[in-house]
């Protein structure tokens, strides 16, 4: 008979694709149970989910490789259809960029690495990572911070959410030199994209039962563009009496983060006060090994870390921390319905990181990448297991 993680995997990866045909088929035949193990794999694979990986660089590939191992030892009812992408590594190029993108448009799930972009100019503005974002309007970036139980950090039991719009704002790439030695570089406000994130924060706070939005600006300063970033968080913001609303000026919002982070809950930005916020943030949590974050369209979903650094020095010596991809991952699979398998990771991510023995460098121990791929995999237990 099939193993019990299989028949489980099966019958929600069924259920949660509403595969009708499949799910009445199944119940009305019970020669499906007695199918042997290669048959019931078989059927798991075509019940499976397809999604787009992009390793990116840096230490991306080790820690999409921490996902496939943990993934395969998890049973999960997941199929990666793996591209890369990358400007430093030459395999970046008009053709690889619409193969990615048609991935991800099919699939309308992806978990990325970091796509590093170099400093030098090469005649052309936008990263490719920038252009990945914009062709797939991933308008925003949500980021929790959440302390982790059992990793001691001087702000504890942490909870906030960063949403940054990430489609305009400082990152519009449009830069020219207007006179000799003279460079402009244009922030683009729009009313439409400002509207849309404040919403999608007031949504998220309203679905998450947060009680409480702080929009991010600098509108003593630049009165027009992020005065009108403000005026439209203020506007929506009053479609939503039952959540408080705050506006707090950038500079000042970062002493607070460090001073007393416990004031904030959910936080909406333009783009570069998101990035750097991000970062920051994460820091106050452990660092951007163990901080997940996720980027959203209308129609896509794409995974992530929260705070993208590519960690080049750490390349091939097997110390990353796997944390933040991880936990990552786990949020796709409850974005799938895959409930169970993402609590399963993520509960095994977090006991891990609670007993305390299998630390990476960053958290102040010294485990190996492959050393605490292992230890999750020893504390995965399925779930509701006991209930069948």
């Amino acid at each position: 008979n099939p193993p019990l993680h299989a028949c489980v995997s099966l019958l929600q990866a069924l259920v949660s694709a509403g595969n009708l045909g499949a799910w009445r088929g199944l119940s009305a035949s019970a020669a499906a149970h007695a199918a042997s193990r290669s048959q019931a794999e078989d059927v798991r694979v075509e019940g499976s989910f397809p999604v787009t990986m992009l390793p990116g660089d840096g230490v991306g590939p080790e820690l999409m490789h921490a996902v496939k191992e943990v993934f395969k030892a998890a049973a999960v009812p997941v199929e990666f259809q793996e591209h890369h992408l990358s400007e430093v590594q030459n395999m970046a190029s008009e053709e690889k960029l619409e193969q990615v993108l048609s991935s991800m448009k099919e699939n309308k799930v992806a978990i990325i690495g970091k796509i590093h972009t170099p400093m030098e100019y090469k005649g052309e503005l936008a990263s490719y990572d920038m252009r990945l974002r914009r062709k797939l309007d991933l308008f925003a970036n949500v980021v929790h911070v959440k302390s982790l139980p059992g990793y001691m950090t001087r702000h504890n039991n942490l909870d906030l959410v960063i949403i940054r719009e990430q489609t305009e704002g400082e990152y519009s790439s449009l830069e020219h030199e207007s006179a000799r030695g003279v460079i402009e570089c244009l922030k683009i406000v729009t009313r439409a994209k400002s509207q849309r994130i404040a919403k999608f924060a007031f949504d998220y706070a309203t679905k998450k039962g947060r009680g409480k939005v702080t929009a991010v600006h600098k509108a003593n300063i630049m009165k027009l563009g992020d005065g009108l970033f403000l005026q439209c968080c203020e506007e929506v913001a009053e479609l939503y009496p039952k959540i408080k609303f705050e506006t707090m000026i950038i500079d000042n919002c970062c002493m607070q983060l460090v001073q007393n982070p416990y004031q904030f809950d959910v936080l909406v930005m333009p783009n570069l006060y998101g990035n750097i916020i991000d970062n920051l943030a994460a820091g106050l949590v452990g660092g951007a090994g163990v901080v997940p974050g996720e980027s959203y369209s209308a129609e896509y979903a794409v995974f992530e870390t929260g705070a993208r650094h590519p960690f080049a020095q750490a390349v091939g010596r097997n110390i990353a921390n796997p944390t933040a991809m991880l936990l990552s991952a786990s949020n796709m699979l409850r974005h799938l319905n895959l409930e169970y398998h993402s609590s399963m990771i993520a509960d095994a991510v977090k006991k891990v990181i609670k007993v305390g023995k299998v630390r990476t460098r960053d958290m102040g121990g010294y485990s190996t990448t492959t050393d605490f791929i292992k230890s999750v995999i020893g504390h995965l237990h399925p779930h509701g297991s006991s209930n069948l």
